[in-house]
């Protein structure tokens, strides 16, 4: 009789999970398991009529729903890496049980009541017992956060608006996918794609022979449309490209995500008024750096007063050089600006991307990171072909440590495919805790190779391979007690460092001599030609910038309200990131909403001003190294230990301040950037 696999300890190497056993059909059974056992776990803490201590309540509750957790993981990746219709409809199907499950426990008054005793009895010998007192006072807020002390009539509206914010958000990220997928545009004529490099003609030409279908096919996966508005010639196909991916989910069809994108707006705002916060993004920021919105505002404010006169600037030089080459009547169009930039930055600094792709042959890009952290750290990573995988494309690596223990497993998945969701993230199979080292995926959307080269990357394509990177060596070097406050489960305005922090060596010279060889001739990367990168690195950093202002500006503005929100988000988007803007705002109906899963269903509701909040953290960290040598072993020992192995075990102002001895300042960022 076949048994489910989740129902029995792995029996892989380290425990990896066996997906080569997992069926579809496992999941359900699993999670609803998983409940049942949660449940019981729960009920025996509550029913323990000895006093409430740290090891009867605190300790039991960490550990309880192993099986729920193990199970929900796996099924959430995939349905990000590798997703299919059973999936997504069961998760749509399970979503309000494991919603309703979840509110049970963290609304239990009677174990919230056990958790306040312990705290209100817990001895804190500073030095001794940090961990544990951290942990006590994360989860008793936790508990705080989600209302355990509200009336019933409340908890019961809480509880509703939970489930609700469940199932709209993975209706709402399922519509983003399918939407995305649904766009092709096949081109028959090669003349109508002039200006494109012969990497990208391949790829294109590849995608279509996939479908069984003669010319160039184009989607709006970023290796593919990307590109064609950087390079393409045929202004009429940068804009129905363009137009396209500005119009994801607001079309008049079953993807429509306009209506779900103001529903998740409300519901998150009044589950903030229930909670006693005049805004949503008032309950987020506790758990933030930032603690208030007026703190993030102000910060917001001041890298806008800093960077936008530069940004005016750099756009007032794209457009003078358009105008120079199509004539002075020339209106310059958002479909534009990347494919005159480029044509500008070729002129400027005699660079383009498609100069460096040969030198960034994925293999040797892999070798080159990997080796990078062998050398600040002394990790190495060995392939194991026996651990399973969910795709055939996905390779998986041991990493262990300079004395050769085991640290951790590493997952990679480079490239697109229908059933990926778009982006780069990080992800865990399995989390670090005493004597459990973490399962950790880093999962990709870089160019594919093609019939006739290997993967060959963008410098931006290996800065995004950086940052995921990074965030996995601080899952992977991770030294807790305690799952709850291990690795990246730190403040969201925190969490960005390790990440941010990588994406700096990916113009210092000693890195990239380790690695850039030419995928056919063998040649290292010129240091001509990287000094040309570091001398362009500056153009349109206040642009660059801008962008990310104005993402962070529409999730202020959203998460700020203290009225729900009944107009058209179009207008309301348009309007929240005016300030942003180099150039009159867009009368044409497109939207960034409607696809913007960060704040919408990925975590970073009230948050995104946490990229720049962490560019300040990265830059002035990475100028520690630069004082003290990019490769020297001290100060890369400091910071493993002061950041990367410390997860939440203290505030993460304390970790920077013990890392820097002193608080960031914004003066490295402003530097980096050219700002003056």
């Amino acid at each position: 009789m076949r048994i489910n696999p989740f129902f029995q300890p792995y029996d892989t190497p380290h425990g990896t999970t066996p997906f080569n056993l997992i069926e579809e059909r496992d999941f359900q059974p699993a999670l609803e398991e998983g409940m049942r056992r949660e449940d019981a776990e729960i009920e025996a803490i509550i029913n323990n009529s000895d006093e409430p201590t740290f090891e009867n309540t605190l300790l039991p509750l960490e550990r309880s729903g192993e099986l729920l957790s193990r199970v929900e993981t796996v099924m959430g990746n995939l349905i990000s890496a590798c997703t299919s219709d059973y999936l997504e409809a069961l998760a749509q199907k399970m979503a309000p049980a494991i919603s309703e499950h979840s509110n049970r426990i963290m609304l239990n008054r009677q174990l919230f009541e056990r958790i306040d005793h312990v705290k209100r009895h817990f001895v804190h010998k500073e030095g001794e017992n940090d961990e544990d007192y951290r942990l006590l006072c994360e989860v008793h807020e936790g508990f705080r956060r989600r209302g355990v002390g509200l009336p019933r009539k409340k908890k019961e509206r809480l509880m509703q608006l939970s489930t609700e914010l469940s199932v709209k958000a993975l209706q709402f990220a399922q519509n983003v996918l399918k939407d995305t997928n649904r766009f092709k545009m096949l081109i028959t004529d090669k003349a109508e794609l002039s200006g494109m490099p012969d990497l990208h003609m391949e790829l294109a030409r590849t995608a279509a022979q996939e479908e069984g279908k003669e010319g160039w096919l184009f989607t709006l996966q970023a290796p593919s449309f990307g590109p064609l508005l950087t390079y393409c010639d045929n202004r009429s196909l940068r804009r129905k490209v363009w137009m396209a991916h500005n119009t994801l989910c607001i079309k008049k069809n079953k993807y429509n995500n306009l209506l779900l994108a103001r529903d998740l707006v409300n519901l998150r705002m009044e589950t903030a008024r229930i909670l006693g916060c005049k805004t949503y993004a008032q309950l987020a920021l506790r758990q933030r750096m930032a603690q208030r919105p007026k703190v993030v505002e102000d910060f917001l404010t001041r890298l806008l007063t800093a960077y936008k006169p530069t940004a005016k600037q750099d756009y007032k030089e794209i457009r003078d050089y358009a105008r120079r080459t199509e004539g002075n009547g020339f209106k310059m169009q958002p479909w534009d600006v990347g494919y005159y930039a480029h044509k500008l930055q070729l002129e400027r600094y005699n660079l383009d991307a498609e100069m460096l792709r040969p030198y960034f042959e994925l293999s040797n890009v892999i070798k080159g990171v990997f080796g990078l952290a062998t050398r600040l750290y002394g990790i190495t990573f060995w392939e194991n072909k026996d651990i399973p995988v969910y795709h055939k494309d996905v390779k998986a690596f041991e990493v262990h440590d300079a004395d050769g223990k085991y640290l951790a497993m590493l997952y990679t998945d480079f490239h697109p495919r229908s059933n990926k969701k778009s982006g780069a993230w990080m992800t865990s199979y399995q989390g670090q805790k005493k004597n459990v080292r973490p399962h950790v995926s880093l999962t990709m959307n870089l160019t594919k190779p093609t019939n006739e080269k290997p993967a060959l990357l963008t410098l931006g394509e290996v800065s995004t391979f950086l940052h995921e990177f990074g965030h996995g060596l601080h899952e992977i070097f991770s030294q807790c007690k305690y799952e709850t406050l291990s690795g990246t489960n730190v403040y969201w305005d925190f969490v960005e460092l390790p990440s941010q922090f990588m994406e700096n060596f990916a113009l210092e010279k000693e890195f990239l001599h380790t690695f850039a060889f030419h995928y056919e001739t063998g040649e290292l990367l010129p240091d001509e030609l990287i000094d040309r990168m570091i001398e362009s690195r500056h153009f349109n950093a206040g642009m660059a910038c801008l962008r990310q202002l104005s993402f962070c500006l529409l999730d202020m503005a959203y998460y700020t309200r203290i009225e729900p929100l009944t107009e058209d988000i179009i207008p309301f988007e348009k309007q929240a990131w005016a300030r942003a803007l180099v150039n009159k705002p867009s009368q044409r109906r497109t939207c960034m909403s409607t696809q913007f899963q960060h704040i919408m269903t990925g975590g970073y509701a009230a948050g995104y001003y946490c990229y720049k909040w962490a560019e300040v953290l990265d830059a002035d960290a990475f100028a520690a190294f630069q004082e003290e040598g990019i490769f020297n072993k001290e100060t890369a020992a400091r910071f493993r230990h002061e950041i990367l192995e410390r997860g939440n075990t203290a505030h993460p102002a304390t970790l920077y301040r013990n890392f820097r001895h002193r608080a960031p300042s914004l003066k490295a960022m402003l530097r980096r950037d050219g700002i003056k």
